[in-house]
């Protein structure tokens, strides 16, 4: 059995996601739109969702599992799929302004 880590989706970020088209492939969260959501033992990531399908907080589509290894799998209405966390932009310096031209 492993320990997963539950990442529960916002519910004011839930609709948006719920509506839009499915997209195959990688998924990019961001961190901000989830909050824990506790912990669950199971023998994979379906058996985590079997798990809690009848308790009193199921996983619901968007939400996020995550293995003791660091492996991230988002709920979707067709299964779970592979994820990770999105990077931030780098902050890029602002270079200061050229000096104007001495005239000659």
């Amino acid at each position: 059995m492993a320990l997963f880590r539950i990442h529960k989706m916002k519910e004011h970020v839930r609709p948006g996601f719920r509506w839009a088209p499915h997209t195959s492939g990688l998924a990019l969260l961001k961190p901000r739109d989830y909050e824990p959501g506790g912990e669950v033992e199971a023998a994979g990531f379906y058996g985590a969702w079997m798990k809690l399908r009848g308790s009193a907080s199921p996983l619901e589509v968007g939400d996020v599992l995550e293995s003791e290894d660091g492996l991230l799998r988002i709920c979707k209405y067709v299964g779970f799929e592979e994820a990770r966390w999105r990077e931030p932009e780098p902050v890029q310096p602002e270079l200061p302004a050229e000096p104007a031209a001495a005239s000659a």
